[in-house]
Order: C-alpha cells, then sequence, then structure tokens
C-alpha cells in the first residue's frame, strides 16, 4: 500500500463529502438540525453502514461465487441484489434510530431528507475512498485514480443520498401522518424505492458495462437528483408556509415583532443570523421550532408533551426577543 495515493484517495474521498454534507446542511433553511446528530449521522455512515455493507456484501459475493461457480453470477448477484438490500438497510438504520430516540427533532419530510443525505455521504465518502484507490490507483495507476476521482465525485457523487432520500422521506411521512396504516408501510415503502433506484443504477451499469454504461447511467442519475432537487425545494416551501401560518398569532399576541416575523419567513436568515450573536441565530431557530411544534399540535394534539414544549418556547422566545436587533 502506497502512502500518498493512499492519502490522496483519502482526501477526495472524504473532503468532497464533507462539502456536500455542509450543502445539505445549508439548504435546511428555517429550523436547523443538530449539529452533533448530524455529525453521528455522519460518523454513521463512515464507520457502521459503510463497514457493515463491506463485510456483508463480500460474504454473500463469496458464497455466491461458491454455490455457482461464475465470477460473473457474483458480480452480478452483488452488485444488483445484495448491495442494494443491505447499504440501503443500514444507511436507513440511522434514520430510524433519529426517527425513534430523537422524535423531537424529526418534524417534517425535509428532516427526513436531511438526515438521510447526511448518513448517505458519510457512507460514500468511505466507499469513494475505497474505490480510488482500489479499483483506481491499484489497478490504473495514477490516470486510474485520477479518473475514478471525477467518477466518484463529479459523476456519482450524489447517489448514495439520492438512493437514501427516499427511506427519509418515508419515515418522515410515518412522523407527519395521521393514518396509522400509512405511518406503519411509508418507511418500508420509501426503504423498498431506496432500493429499487440503487438496484437500477448497479444494474444499468453492469449489463450496459463501459464508457456507453457509464454515460446512460449518468444521465439517468443527474435527471432523478435534478427531480429531488426540486422536490427539496418544495418542501422549503412548505417549511416557510407552516411558519408564516403558525406565527402569525404569535405576532398578534406580541410575542414577535412583525419586523421579527418577516425575518423569520426569509430563507436568508438563518444563513446570517450568526453574524448578528448567538441570540439572534437561537431566536429565529426558536421561532421555526415553535411553528413546527404548534402545527404538529394541530394534526396530532399533545403529542410526546407538545403543549408543554410550546409553551417553553413562547417563553424562550420571549426573552430573546429584545436582545434581537
Amino acid at each position: 500500500m502506497q502512502i500518498i495515493p493512499l492519502f490522496v484517495a483519502l482526501f477526495f474521498g472524504f473532503v468532497p463529502m464533507f462539502f456536500f454534507a455542509m450543502f445539505i446542511y445549508w439548504l435546511d433553511r428555517y429550523e436547523k438540525e443538530p449539529k452533533i446528530l448530524l455529525g453521528a449521522a455522519f460518523f454513521w455512515g463512515v464507520v457502521i453502514a459503510a463497514g457493515g455493507a463491506f463485510i456483508i456484501n463480500t460474504l454473500f459475493g463469496l458464497g455466491i461465487y461458491m454455490f455457482t461457480g461464475s465470477e460473473g453470477a457474483a458480480e452480478f448477484g452483488t452488485a444488483s441484489i445484495v448491495a442494494p438490500l443491505v447499504e440501503e438497510f443500514l444507511k436507513g438504520l440511522a434514520v430510524m434510530i433519529v426517527f425513534f430516540m430523537f422524535r423531537r427533532e424529526f418534524d417534517s419530510i425535509l428532516d427526513g431528507i436531511i438526515y438521510a443525505g447526511i448518513v448517505a455521504l458519510g457512507f460514500a465518502a468511505t466507499e469513494n475512498a475505497f474505490y480510488i484507490y482500489d479499483r483506481g490507483f491499484s489497478e490504473g495507476g495514477w490516470a486510474g485514480l485520477w479518473t475514478l476521482v471525477f467518477v466518484r465525485v463529479i459523476l456519482v457523487g450524489w447517489q448514495h443520498p439520492f438512493y437514501t432520500s427516499f427511506t427519509g422521506i418515508g419515515f418522515a411521512l410515518s412522523r407527519t401522518s395521521q393514518n396509522p396504516i400509512l405511518r406503519f408501510i411509508a418507511p418500508l415503502a420509501g426503504y423498498t424505492v431506496a432500493v429499487l433506484a440503487h438496484a437500477f443504477h448497479n444494474t444499468l451499469g453492469t449489463l450496459i458495462g463501459g464508457l456507453p454504461g457509464l454515460a446512460v447511467g449518468t444521465i439517468f442519475d443527474w435527471i432523478g437528483w435534478s427531480m429531488m432537487f426540486a422536490f427539496i425545494i418544495w418542501m422549503i416551501t412548505k417549511e416557510r408556509n407552516i411558519i408564516q401560518k403558525q406565527l402569525r398569532e404569535e405576532v398578534t399576541n406580541g410575542l414577535i415583532s412583525a419586523k421579527h416575523y418577516q425575518r423569520a419567513l426569509s430563507p436568508w436568515t438563518m444563513s446570517i443570523a450568526p453574524f448578528n450573536g448567538r441570540a439572534a441565530a437561537r431566536f429565529f431557530q426558536a421561532c421555526a421550532e415553535l411553528a413546527h411544534k404548534k402545527e404538529q399540535f394541530a394534526q396530532h394534539g399533545d403529542e410526546r408533551g407538545n403543549a408543554a414544549i410550546i409553551e417553553s418556547l413562547r417563553r424562550e422566545l420571549a426573552q430573546l426577543e429584545p436582545m434581537v436587533k
């Protein structure tokens, strides 16, 4: 194992995924998720999901080869069946943990996409570093390494967040729905779509192969990513509408000034609030949290102490409001 190529592989495996994760965090316009929880999700993807998938995929691949005696069957079975099932399950497991253990932070469909995307980027960081070194440098030298950097970061860099986002959407629909059947089925349906999307990508690349397979796969990937990005923009708009609706009462009651109400509706406020001090950043974060909790109270009643949380947030806003310019 050569140190410099390994370092380059680790750099281009992890650093771009950190920037992608920062972009996802930036997309969360109104109610930022806790950084420590997002960091834990990323770490889960890097270590548990990626490490577990490598072991399980390898064992199943060996099993298929021993049963069939065919390297082609082992490669196809692992790529098209085993990997999508295993990898989406292990990534989705982190989303499920957040869903059950940190339910208070799981407020919307956008939250489901955020957590799913972050854990998937952690997974992609480890997988990319491995592919860039093992399939790139080890098989093709420096030319192979730079080719894999381009393919893994530029061409297919968003593939794992795209797949796993469906699992996140499934859990989010379960969180926000009042239908008990949908609440049970939605996470399973989301995981199923994630597996199918993953399997389609891998199967397409395996069946066509070479540059034509890469080109066709990239076209389908980018179409899917563009549709998901449009969906995220729509979700951001819906979150703004929730804040607009639920904070009107707080303006009428004098808890929030009309000026701060308008700032709370701006998609740029949370980006610049930290520059105005910790109190301002927390104030507008609490505004979004209050709006979401009021929306949940309207839909689900006093679920898990929503009423107490709402009053706690109102008290906090009353203390912070005078400190915000």
